[in-house]
């Protein structure tokens, strides 16, 4: 019997089962289909492989390979340069066609190039498949005359006239080479806990992901509008990281939101668009990754000592540290007090917004290129804000957002014995009082640092 065309499914940032268009094209006319992904070498060498990622990575690998395996089929891993590894599994396989998600970072495109050239010498076919790890495919929607939308309001009013294709069900079997164990393929790893891991780390795999997508849609989602945004409810989806990774479908994610009524679904829907925003945004300029997308011409300062405090929770500004030691403990972080804190480090302490993306990409389990960047550039007023010289005050915040001191108390046990409104402002305690406190003092003045951030930005 003769076997079938052979086709591989490159699995990259879309580690799931479910409406998974690159898997179902791989196995369009009944071919066989070889399940790859490679540890990518760049990666590394970019220093993208965070402890955190590399984790919850290990997790959602190996639930795709036992998913793969209840269909007739498993996951072959490589490592080592990307391209080089895929065309020698081609090579292997006599394989006729690589399909893969289209990606929208400076790298992901460089990456499509060198595998469309490498392939073609070996009369093999890549095809990159859009609206997967969006549910809105980049450059799909663009103002005329215009690569992209700039500016996030009239992107949302012409998504919500747009129609997403509709989610795709779980190939029942996967039909893989006779020969498949002769392609050569590493162990899986093992989720192990290294130095950098944060204690609180979630798991990952798909069947995490689709739990807590249930779970979210059975109740939650229908107090986000009124909750999502107060520290101590905890009330956000923390589906980002299965988003990241590509455990859930953003695509199902945007048609169950949108089947649902009221407030909260349609707030998080919108929160979903501005997911989609930010990837259009880099896939039309992929230097905002790492430069700024509207200059400002910022003489941003630079001081080790604090960016440091910063980083470790040791601003004196309560709000502030609590977020930041949420961060190293779950490797993960409520959308409101990502706000906070990069507010904080760029307009108070006015210091480079790179550095803060840096430093939530070395922790952040749902370290996004294009959200992170762009959200922080939002945050710094570089990026696509409409009110580039907003600042946040962390004491109106706190109290806004955690009246009662409850996140604050539960990261920084410390202040666990003040009341409701020292709690976010413990330096104006009695000396006596203060001198007791395991807590620095507020690192800098907040007038100080605003009326120096005006100056800065020629705002006076």
């Amino acid at each position: 019997m003769q076997q079938p065309d052979i086709s591989v499914c490159l699995f990259t940032s879309d580690l799931r089962l479910h409406d998974q268009p690159v898997l179902r094209a791989a196995l369009r006319g009944g071919r066989a289909v070889v399940p790859l992904f490679v540890l990518d070498d760049a990666v590394r060498a970019a220093g993208f492989a965070a402890p955190n990622r590399l984790a919850f990575l290990a997790d959602c690998l190996a639930d795709l390979d036992a998913g793969l395996r209840r269909r007739g089929a498993r996951l072959v891993l490589r490592s080592g340069p990307v391209v080089d590894e895929v065309c020698a599994v081609v090579s292997r396989t006599g394989a006729r066609a690589v399909h893969i998600a289209a990606g929208v970072g400076a790298y992901a495109r460089r990456r499509e190039e060198r595998l469309r050239s490498a392939l073609a010498a070996q009369g093999c076919e890549l095809t990159v498949h859009s609206a997967v790890i969006t549910a809105a495919a980049p450059g799909e929607q663009v103002p005329q005359g215009r690569d992209h939308y700039a500016v996030f309001g009239p992107y949302f009013r012409r998504r919500q006239d747009t129609a997403f294709r509709r989610p795709l069900g779980v190939p029942r079997s996967i039909p893989v080479p006779r020969d498949i164990d002769a392609v050569g393929s590493l162990e899986l790893p093992e989720r192990k806990e290294p130095a950098g891991v944060s204690p609180g780390l979630p798991a990952g795999g798909e069947r995490a992901g689709r739990r807590a997508l249930a779970s979210w849609l059975r109740g939650p989602v229908f107090e986000y509008a009124a909750q999502g945004a107060e520290l101590a409810a905890d009330a956000t989806s923390r589906l980002s990281p299965h988003l990241h990774f590509g455990t859930l479908s953003a695509t199902e994610l945007a048609h169950r939101t949108g089947e649902l009524t009221g407030e909260g679904p349609e707030a998080f829907g919108r929160q979903l668009a501005w997911r989609d925003f930010h990837h259009q945004v880099l896939a039309a300029r992929p230097h905002a990754s790492w430069t700024d997308y509207r200059t400002r011409n910022d003489r941003w300062r630079h001081d080790e000592e604090e960016a440091q405090a910063w980083r470790d929770g040791r601003t004196g500004f309560p709000v502030i540290d609590a977020a930041m030691r949420q961060l190293r403990y779950e490797g993960w972080m409520p959308g409101r007090a990502r706000m906070l804190v990069a507010s904080f480090l760029t307009k108070t302490l006015y210091l480079d917004w790179r550095t803060g993306a840096r430093h939530f990409l070395d922790l952040l389990v749902d370290g996004d290129i294009a959200n992170n960047q762009l959200n922080w550039q939002w945050m710094a007023g570089t990026g696509t804000d409409t009110r580039p010289n907003r600042v946040l005050n962390p004491v109106l915040q706190a109290r806004r957002h955690d009246p009662h001191g409850v996140y604050v108390r539960h990261w920084l046990p410390e202040l666990a014995d003040l009341d409701d409104r020292a709690v976010h402002e413990p330096w104006k305690l009695p000396a006596r009082e203060r001198s007791r406190l395991d807590y620095p003092a507020p690192i800098v003045e907040l007038p100080d640092a605003l009326a120096r951030f005006r100056r800065a930005r020629d705002l006076d």
